[in-house]
């Protein structure tokens, strides 16, 4: 009987082992849009609070990256993942700041859907893949691009979306494991669904399955399929207009539930089935924004249309928790914001605060337990700001569409340490890890780290 407790003992320390390093290997890469569970925070890395890549300084490398892509750089070990559309025309079409017209660009030349894997430590390209080569299916908005979904990895495998024109799954040597069609996802604003503004919900991998949000102008879904044969685990309908917003995944009381953002339908699915859990409506009509997890948690934002809201939800959430009319909270909505959101941007936690940038700039912290605010102040970026705020080691990063990064001070004060100049066009969400912070700018990927 001893001997027996004394295995039982040692498998149990070496299951805490390996969930422990399991742990630690994940939360030491960023795999995904704003890296593990979005939370956009990396701390203990060499991050510098001010650079110079003109003049070279704190600049490890700058690689230049061919096309227009707004998908964020992944990393994980010492790779580096990122998408990109190469057009046959010359002169692509950006037109970035701020602007309220919803044109598409008329770019409808042959594209090239490409994944480029780059070596972190030197900026090597180690190798690329063209995905699909065509004109594309979909048109774009002018702010966008044909390559805006981030990719996303488990450190096997790494999944690149390119809407329309498919899902692709690659292993870390740039081998084609398998792909998915997906049809046809014409993505515009709810008031006119005839616009083609270009998809944008990035792909998450959790326990082996791949997730999809695809809320389109035409039949909306939420998709689960198997990471190894891109088998279909289960598909379920959303009743819902189009959104660019990307799926969280999150754990209550040891069982995993799939976060999405929507106008018609916010709400909470089982990850094993796609079972409904919680649901709600009230938010921006065009909803951008990827939820986000912290303190028991969900906070989720947008922008558009009547309503600019904040939430913050429990995690124990059932049912129906729409808010009445004038509401602010109820039983499962712990406090919420009406108007005040952001509409491009995924906020920010870190620490005890919540930090929502508003597309021009415009800087509000909130505690975040309470909806308390803090301080609202502009970051006056001279343009516009698409990108999300990134933490790292007691400072904040928030990067202006011109290419301006303003490092502040993370707290209930405002204060700006620095304002650091890319010398390029910068839509795209940075990544952090342990050697530095990696930039996607218009067309380069840039290394920065305290030299």
């Amino acid at each position: 009987m001893k001997n027996i407790n004394l295995l039982c003992l040692f498998l149990l320390l070496l299951s805490a082992c390996n969930f422990n390093q399991k742990s630690k290997i994940i939360n030491d890469n960023w795999p995904s849009f704003r890296g593990q569970s979005a939370s956009g925070v990396f701390d203990n890395s060499v991050v510098p609070t001010t650079w110079d890549v003109d003049k070279n300084v704190n600049i490890k490398w700058k690689t230049r990256i061919p096309g227009l892509g707004h998908s964020s750089p992944i990393i994980w070990d010492d790779y580096i993942f990122v998408t990109t559309a190469i057009s046959s025309n010359e002169t692509e079409l950006l037109k970035v700041g701020l602007y309220g017209d919803g044109d598409s660009a008329n770019d409808t030349t042959i594209h090239q859907f490409k994944v480029y894997c780059v070596n972190k430590n030197n900026g090597e390209i180690v190798w690329e893949r063209s995905a699909h080569k065509g004109v594309p299916k979909t048109k774009r908005h002018t702010k966008a691009t044909q390559a805006n979904c981030t990719p996303a990895t488990d450190g096997k495998h790494v999944v690149a979306f390119f809407g329309s024109e498919g899902l692709y799954c690659y292993n870390f040597e740039g081998k084609l494991l398998w792909t998915k069609d997906l049809g046809k996802l014409q993505t515009g604003p709810s008031r006119d669904t005839n616009l083609d503004w270009g998809f944008a919900s990035s792909p998450i991998i959790y326990n082996n399955r791949v997730i999809v949000q695809c809320d389109h102008s035409g039949e909306s879904f939420l998709a689960s399929y198997n990471v190894n044969t891109g088998e279909e685990v289960w598909r379920i309908p959303r009743n819902e207009f189009s959104t660019w917003s990307s799926p969280t995944v999150i754990e209550v009381n040891g069982k995993a539930q799939i976060i999405v953002n929507g106008f018609n339908h916010i709400g909470s699915y089982d990850f094993q089935t796609g079972e409904k859990i919680w649901w709600m409506h009230g938010g921006g009509d065009n909803p951008v924004p990827t939820p986000i997890f912290k303190n028991g948690l969900i906070y989720i934002n947008s922008a558009h249309g009547k309503m600019s809201p904040i939430y913050a939800i429990k995690s124990e959430a059932k049912g129906d928790i729409t808010l009445k009319e004038e509401e602010t909270s109820n039983e499962f909505i712990v406090w919420s914001i009406l108007k005040g959101g952001a509409y491009m941007t995924t906020n920010l936690i870190y620490g005890d605060y919540i930090y929502n940038v508003a597309n021009n700039g415009l800087l509000s912290c909130y505690k975040t337990l309470t909806g308390e605010l803090m301080y609202k102040e502009p970051l006056r970026t001279g343009g516009g700001v698409s990108a999300s705020g990134v933490a790292s080691d007691g400072r904040l990063f928030f990067t202006s569409e011109l290419g301006e990064v303003f490092v502040l001070k993370a707290g209930p004060e405002f204060e700006i340490l620095a304002r650091n100049p890319m010398g390029e066009i910068c839509m795209a969400t940075p990544a952090i890890v342990n050697d530095g912070i990696y930039f996607r700018t218009q067309n380069h990927l840039i290394k920065i780290a305290n030299n």
